[in-house]
């Protein structure tokens, strides 16, 4: 019993070189049309997710207030979330949950500012470029 070879049928034949270069000049076109949206998103979320994390921050300042009845000193900074001042029998902390939160998305830390010692706080982040000013995702954000 000897099978005969057959002949492939049309429909039954792999695709060509010229069927796959076809496909891969539609895909990258959607990659083009598609990336920079994606790109702009991932730069929204960055500036979304610092915005989230000041205010956290800044609920847990609010807490050390209740606490304490002042903010922490400039000279304190944000540490005076995660560590008892000196000579502080009021605190009652940790006020935040992990020293780490206390860098923005860019990785570098949140600026913790005060005027006046009856004065509240100000929470900034030099955006993206980690330079004053700028817009869009290297534009400053701000939180008092």
């Amino acid at each position: 019993m000897t099978k005969a070879l057959r002949r492939p049928k049309a429909s039954e034949r792999g695709i060509t070189l010229f069927e796959l270069l076809v496909v891969l000049v539609i895909l990258a076109l959607l990659a083009t049309i598609v990336a920079p949206r994606v790109i702009g998103y991932l730069g929204r979320s960055k500036t979304d997710v610092a915005q989230a994390q000041m205010s956290s921050i800044a609920t847990s300042l609010e807490l050390f207030y209740l606490d304490m009845g002042r903010y922490p000193e400039a000279d304190e900074g944000l540490a005076a979330l995660m560590e008892a001042p000196e000579d502080s029998l009021l605190w009652r902390g940790p006020y935040f949950g992990n020293s780490s939160g206390f860098n923005d998305p860019w990785g570098r830390p949140y600026i913790y500012l005060r005027a006046e010692p009856g004065d509240r706080f100000v929470l900034t982040s030099f955006g993206r470029d980690g330079e004053e000013g700028g817009e869009g995702e290297d534009g400053d954000l701000t939180r008092s």
